[in-house]
Parts: C-alpha cells; sequence; structure tokens
C-alpha cells in the first residue's frame, strides 16, 4: 500500500484566515489562491501570489483550512516542505514563506535563492 504524498506547502492557521479574508473581499468568486517561483530580484527568484480563477491541468492542488492553493507545476520541486505564513510587525504585514529549499534571501526580503528538491524525493 503506498503512503500518502506530503502536501508541497502548508498554510498556518494566520495565513489561512487572512486569505479567507482577502477572498471574501474579492470582486470576483476566484476558487483559489495560485503559488509560483519566478525569476528575478537580486537573489534570482521571487515567490508569486495571485487570485486563481481555475485550476490548471498540472496544478497540485492543496485544501487546508478551507484554502484551495494551487501550485504552478513549474515551483513544485522548489516548493516542497514549504510552510506559508501570515505575520504582522511593527510596521508591516505580510506572508512569508518558509522554505527548508531556500538558501539565501536578499536583503530587502523580497527575492531569495531557492535548490529545487530531486524529483525521486
Amino acid at each position: 500500500m503506498a503512503r500518502p504524498r506530503p502536501k508541497v506547502v502548508t498554510l498556518t492557521d494566520k495565513a489561512a484566515a487572512r486569505m479567507t479574508e482577502i477572498m471574501g473581499e474579492a470582486d470576483e468568486n476566484y476558487i483559489g489562491v495560485k503559488i509560483g517561483v519566478k525569476n528575478g530580484g537580486c537573489a534570482g527568484m521571487e515567490y508569486t501570489m495571485a487570485y486563481a480563477t481555475e485550476a490548471g491541468p498540472l496544478d497540485e492542488v492543496v485544501e487546508e483550512n478551507g484554502i484551495k492553493v494551487l501550485i504552478d507545476p513549474k515551483a513544485i520541486l522548489f516548493l516542497i516542505g514549504t510552510e506559508i505564513d501570515y505575520v504582522t510587525e511593527k510596521l508591516s504585514q505580510r506572508f512569508v514563506f518558509n522554505n527548508p529549499n531556500q538558501t539565501d534571501a536578499c536583503g530587502c526580503g523580497e527575492s531569495v535563492t531557492i535548490t529545487p528538491q530531486k524529483a525521486d524525493a
């Protein structure tokens, strides 16, 4: 019997609550949040988050705390094991990606260096 695959990403209760709040205030009826990575920034890569109107045929879908997270198939190996949190600091509020595959980040916190996991992990 095959063991269940671990989720590519997980959400903290704070992140799920904030995503629920944002989705509730959206003008359209989105199905969830799309997560990915793109090339850019001084450290090489940036995380992306956007409303999702539909699931792509190869998107990984994670449902947690009432939130549907769709993960771009090109980002899966970069995001395996990532916990998404929402933090409130003195002067800012933001989503934070606690990614075990992240090896470096720029000083401004906008971009990261990520080493993808091996496909057979």
